[in-house]
């Protein structure tokens, strides 16, 4: 029975879209493979590794319907190694997959579809949001690298998502810095804040195209679904109460500091050579016209920059991760970014001149 036929970027292109979740080892094995259902002229994919389930759609040929599982990872290896130009059919013979393509064949032990697991989708109390690919993935970008990573406190293991009047809020944090960043929506959708996994955030970023082609957004109380081109991810959410943000972001730090994002990223990249490899701490110290950063290390070396800078206003001398000043650095796009800071014991916060929709707060260390 016929399951596909056409060129290999045409089946090859949607299996990298859903395999991109795919856990190499499973407890449950067919989990390791992808479903592919044939209805008519229309062949999904779907994977899922039951917390994220991916579906997709391509075109084939023939009016057959036909269903079953097959090694996903195996299966987009076998179609990568074949030629660009070649032709390739999928065919179900029995309980096995046969791919032929010029004189190549490949027969592939399926599993059956009715045992594969698939995730329930609901609309019961969602709030429902439209925004362009490319506005979700700067949002995605300008926060994720916050996020923390196996943390115990697993709600921080993810990212907030709010909908809150005609805004679409991001917010992330590891206890250590935080990231937020928002984006005017056209419609006001119903109010609802939910914390997606990081698993599903860098599948998502990952997935989004930097074009100005829609997404829809189906929030509820336990679930996101994603909808762009022919994807469409769904998401368990994690279930946690997520810090108050609004009270960590700091509203009158005195010292207002202008700098060139670039010349500070390559001041703060020189300075990292030499801190402690541990604790990576850098100071940052403030004075009328200078800026210095100073780090140094177990082995007593030490390294000094200097950037001029206008300000005028009392010494200070403070000390922070430098890989946390990094990736604030790394993922804004701006030419220039203001540093805000009030004392030795207070957070620093980073922000865009004249925009008010991203803030990277980071807390102080001792050095």
């Amino acid at each position: 029975m016929l399951l596909f036929k056409g060129p290999r970027d045409q089946l090859l292109a949607p299996l990298q879209a859903v395999c991109g979740i795919v856990e190499k080892r499973h407890t449950l094995p067919i989990l390791s493979n992808v479903l592919m259902e044939k209805n008519g002229e229309k062949l999904t994919l779907l994977a899922t590794d039951i917390e994220i389930q991916i579906t997709t759609q391509t075109p084939t040929q023939g009016l057959e319907q036909a269903s079953m599982t097959v090694g996903a990872r195996k299966l987009q290896d076998i179609l990568r190694s074949l030629p660009e130009s070649a032709e390739v059919s999928l065919a179900l013979d029995d309980k096995r997959l046969q791919l032929k393509a010029g004189k190549s064949r490949f027969n592939l032990q399926t599993l059956p579809a009715e045992d594969f697991p698939r995730m329930a989708t609901s609309d019961e109390h969602a709030s429902r949001l439209s925004i362009s690919q490319k506005q979700m993935k700067r949002l995605l970008g300008l926060v994720q690298y916050a996020m923390a990573q196996q943390d115990i406190r697993y709600y921080l293991n993810g990212l907030l998502l709010v909908a809150k009047g005609n805004e679409l809020r991001m917010v992330a944090t590891d206890g250590h810095r935080l990231a937020y960043a928002a984006e005017t929506l056209p419609e006001t959708p119903t109010p609802i804040e939910v914390i997606l996994p990081r698993k599903t955030v860098l599948e998502l970023s990952r997935q989004l195209a930097d074009s100005e082609d829609p997404l829809e957004v189906l929030l509820t109380p336990t679930q996101a679904r994603f909808t762009f081109g022919n994807i469409e991810l769904v998401s368990k959410l994690i279930d946690g109460k997520f810090p108050d943000y609004e009270r960590v972001i700091p509203q009158h730090h005195a010292k207002v500091i202008k700098l060139s994002r670039n010349t500070l990223l390559h001041s703060l990249l020189r300075a990292a050579i030499l801190t402690n490899e541990k604790f990576r701490g850098v100071r940052l110290v403030l004075s009328p016209g200078s800026l210095k950063i100073i780090s140094s290390n177990a082995e007593q070396e030490e390294a000094q920059e200097e950037i001029e800078i206008e300000y005028g206003s009392e010494a200070l001398d403070v000390g922070f991760n430098v890989t946390y000043l990094l990736d604030v650095l790394n993922n804004v796009s701006n030419e220039n970014i203001e540093l805000h800071l009030a004392d030795a014991n207070s957070s620093a916060l980073f922000v865009l001149p004249g925009n008010d929709t991203f803030k990277y707060v980071v807390m102080p260390m001792r050095i």
